[in-house]
């Protein structure tokens, strides 16, 4: 019998890695909504999860509509393609961040890395008990 510290963890660690990367993005976007012309990133979460090797059904796309939205860049450690987000309602000078929008996805992201560091708190101190030989 094998024992894999990836299938212990599960998915949990990837998405804690997305999770701040997102977390990353989405608070950029909130530092520039006052700068002119700016255009707001994200990246699709299930897809690089997906991508990551996590099974993830329904990923939510973000409307594309330019080519060069998707070779823009890409966050880093395989988050894929940070894409444009299209606002609904756009700035005159420009600029694409709606503050109240950005700050619910960023809360949003940030409960649920919580989520995902207690499960792999959990997990590894459920590993320290093992280790320790039972209760303690």
């Amino acid at each position: 019998m094998s024992f894999s510290i990836d299938d212990y963890f599960g998915i949990h660690q990837q998405a804690l890695s997305l999770r701040s990367q997102r977390n990353t993005v989405l608070a950029s976007n909130i530092a520039n909504a006052d700068t002119p012309g700016y255009k707001a990133r994200d990246f699709d979460f299930r897809a690089a999860l997906a991508e990551a090797g996590g099974p993830v059904a329904g990923a939510d796309r973000l409307r594309v509509t330019h080519d060069r939205h998707l070779g823009a860049g890409t966050g880093a450690g395989g988050a894929g393609p940070l894409l444009y987000r299209v606002p609904l309602q756009p700035a005159q000078d420009g600029n694409t961040v709606e503050v109240d929008r950005e700050q619910a996805a960023f809360a949003e992201n940030a409960v649920r890395y919580q989520a995902s560091l207690q499960f792999l708190s959990g997990k590894i101190r459920s590993m320290i008990d093992v280790l320790k030989g039972g209760n303690s």
